[in-house]
């Protein structure tokens, strides 16, 4: 197959083989209680170093909390594979626990926007569909996955793929290589003890994402019984075998929403979103996350029940749906 042209962009890459063997001698897919503390799972789970995906973003179904939990142990040296950029990344970034990301779309977050023009941390373009397409590669344990969308943009040259001539159509085609994340964090409607997650409302590649990686910590904001997962088992969207924790956090992904269970907390987003400078996401980090033990202690500063409720009668899609945290 000949390769016409290639992106500037560094990969990250493993082979597939060796990304296999890995999960052989070391992922434990058995049929167990995985309920830990979100502080528990980061420690366990999570290194410097390592390569994390999540699944959205912190505006819907985001793994906030568990955001703030990594950067309240102060992780270092990580490389985002960021679908999206919002509150999630700017939080990370401003914690300085981001060295590279992987950026399929750049929204606001002032401190993050500096932190990419000072080159404090090393993006690599992307698109949000190719970075989609990489997990789903990482899920099917093939090297490369084939796109078209990168040939029709200048993104093309500042990312890590290549184009190459298809050897059934003799047309361009362009490769993205596979993601095998270290860790994967996603944020659930509803899980049992095992591992069986349920989502409802949006998502990206939840499933790819967690077939792909090779530690996945799930928040979730119901923990349900097993025998409820048993009754519909079609309801299941992440199966038990690809999870290594689940960490039962009602209000997760405040202040984000989660579809038919609560709304956006405009407010707060809108104080996060003002954040202009180092001193003052520093003083956001002092009051939000530092000064929190858990997610918790969190909720309660941003208003406790009370404000929670506010946010479940503003949600709009309440249709077969019942918050229960």
């Amino acid at each position: 197959m000949e390769v016409l042209e290639s992106g500037e962009g560094q990969i990250y890459f493993q082979d597939p083989d060796e990304v296999r063997a890995w999960m052989r001698d070391h992922k434990d897919r058995g049929f167990f209680d995985k309920t830990i503390t979100e502080k528990e799972a980061v420690e366990k789970f999570v290194d410097d170093g390592d390569y994390i995906s999540y699944d959205l973003s912190s505006m819907v179904r985001g793994p906030i909390s568990l955001e703030r939990e990594i950067v309240r142990q102060k992780k270092k040296d990580l490389w985002l594979s960021a679908k999206f950029t919002f509150l999630d990344t700017t939080l990370l970034v401003g914690g300085g626990c981001v060295s590279k990301i992987d950026i399929g779309f750049a929204g606001i977050g002032k401190v993050l926007i500096d932190a990419i023009r000072n080159e404090e941390v090393h993006v690599i373009d992307w698109s949000n569909g190719t970075l989609a397409a990489r997990h789903l590669a990482g899920a099917m344990g093939v090297p490369f996955i084939p796109v078209r969308g990168l040939l029709g943009s200048d993104t093309f040259k500042t990312s890590g793929a290549k184009k190459v001539t298809c050897p059934f159509s003799g047309k361009p085609v362009a490769l993205v290589p596979a993601i095998n994340p270290d860790v994967a964090i996603i944020h659930v409607n509803e899980c049992d003890k095992y591992g069986n997650a349920r989502i409802y409302g949006p998502s990206i590649t939840p499933v790819e994402t967690a077939l792909a990686s090779k530690k996945v910590i799930i928040t979730t904001e119901k923990l349900i019984d097993p025998e409820e997962i048993r009754t519909n088992p079609g309801l299941t969207t992440i199966p038990y075998f690809a999870v290594n924790a689940v960490c039962h956090v009602p209000w997760g992904a405040h202040p984000g929403t989660v579809p038919g269970f609560y709304a956006y907390d405009t407010e707060h987003l809108n104080e996060f979103f003002k954040i202009k400078d180092k001193d003052e996401m520093k003083a956001y980090l002092d009051k939000f996350v530092y000064g929190t033990k858990d997610n918790a202690d969190y909720i309660e500063l941003v208003g406790g029940e009370a404000r929670m409720q506010e946010l479940v009668e503003n949600e709009t899609i309440k249709e077969g749906y019942h918050y229960g945290g």
